[in-house]
């Protein structure tokens, strides 16, 4: 589904992303770990084409898109979620579905709705609910017009335990029912071995271990660089 050849994003000298290459599954959960300033949130802008790399290349499905813009591969089916949530502070959460859906061709958003546990929600902006169902919103635009590929960028942050294993929960069933693949960035371990199918762990832009969770999780390097010593 995605295939990311040496690629490299530098701001100056410094290299943010250094030669990463990474093959992600279709109908996968590839969970993309590592500490803070490791590179992980540059990687999804140079996949969704909010940044250029300096080189290296990067493939969906076949299709060299390394230059190609931003919304032109929300059209071809990779869209992505943000750190910060990004949603419409004035619009309900029903008409702001339904103006996202009208965008990008969705046809059954009582789907996604009814995916994300969002019925109770749709009468109210996002300043009248809670911080995890505005989480929730955030992912339910990404997913309309039914992607191939979904980025998610911290999609936990600032969540609860319960709210961070339910997220988990329904992301694992999207991806089962809608056929989706998914390259989620998260700091929540427990969220990340729950769902994740492989993970590749980033350490100062640069791939340092990729493999199932399980093999990753015993990597010295990977408790070293990012885990702690004692996570064995």
């Amino acid at each position: 589904m995605l295939k990311l050849d040496d690629l490299t994003f530098a701001y100056g000298s410094v290299k943010a992303v250094n030669q990463v290459s990474l093959e992600v599954e279709k109908g996968s959960i590839h969970g993309l770990i590592g500490p803070n300033g490791a590179g992980k949130s540059t990687c999804i802008d140079l996949i969704s084409g909010r940044l250029r790399p300096t080189a290296g290349t990067v493939h969906f499905g076949g299709l060299d898109i390394t230059r190609m813009a931003g919304p032109r591969r929300r059209h071809i089916g990779i869209a992505r979620s943000f750190q910060r949530i990004s949603v419409y502070p004035e619009l309900t959460v029903a008409d702001q579905l339904d103006v996202a859906a009208h965008l990008v061709g969705e046809k059954d958003v009582d789907a996604v709705v009814a995916a994300l546990s969002l019925e109770q929600c749709l009468p109210h902006t996002p300043a009248e609910i809670g911080y995890g169902e505005q989480r929730r919103v955030d992912i339910a635009l990404a997913l309309l017009g039914a992607p191939a590929l979904v980025l998610l960028d911290e999609p936990a942050a600032g969540l609860s335990r319960e709210e961070s294993i339910a997220l988990a929960d329904h992301l694992a069933a999207l991806v089962r029912e809608r056929g989706m693949t998914v390259v989620l960035v998260e700091h929540h371990l427990e969220v990340v071995y729950r769902v994740c199918d492989r993970l590749t762990v980033l350490a100062q832009g640069a791939v340092i271990a990729d493999g199932e969770p399980q093999q990753v999780r015993r990597d010295p390097q990977v408790m070293e660089a990012y885990l702690g010593r004692s996570a064995a």
